[in-house]
């Protein structure tokens, strides 16, 4: 085969590689947080080091995705661990000290207790006290757990309404 043929077959390889690969590597170091620039630059290191291990195996080029898609894996993996273990110290630091926030029981309680004391007792008895469905229906005098359910879904409504009406979002009710 002429160097001409060898490197036409290697360019065509190349796309080939570029094509089936390619999408799957950028997927995955997406998902651990690397940008799409990133994405290329390993896949590029990754085709270097196939094309160097393939070379030295056998005088033919084979496309192996899986292969490439392994080294590339990897290449990441340690460009990964190796950014995570230099984070400075303050950086480290202020994310372990960040104030929690905790739900404001007087909050809740104030907004629960606005839509009546059965239908606090109920949700308590649910939420609260996990008491079954057929339980509740008993104890509230429901003709069914169907009854329940709709008494239920009925009572988180007028919490959400109140809750509505007054424009709150999930930050008012914590601490």
């Amino acid at each position: 085969m002429s160097n001409m043929e060898q490197a036409m077959k290697r360019q065509l390889l190349f796309i080939s590689l570029y094509k089936s690969a390619f999408p799957g590597v950028a997927k995955y170091i997406s998902r651990l947080g690397g940008s799409f620039e990133e994405a290329k630059d390993v896949f590029q290191d990754a085709l270097i080091v196939y094309f160097e291990k393939t070379a030295i195996q056998s005088s033919a080029f084979d496309n192996d995705t899986a292969y490439l898609v392994g080294i590339a894996k990897n290449l990441w993996l340690k460009r990964y661990r190796q950014s995570t273990q230099n984070l400075p110290i303050t950086e480290v630091d202020l994310a372990l000290h960040e104030p929690e926030e905790h739900p404001s029981s007087h909050r809740l309680m104030h907004f629960l207790s606005k839509a009546g004391q059965k239908c606090m007792d109920l949700l308590k008895s649910f939420y609260y006290d996990e008491l079954p469905l057929n339980e509740i229906a008993q104890e509230f005098g429901y003709s069914g757990v169907r009854s329940a359910t709709v008494q239920k879904y009925k009572c988180l409504e007028k919490v959400r309404t109140t809750i509505k009406e007054k424009a709150l979002s999930y930050e008012d009710f914590m601490e």
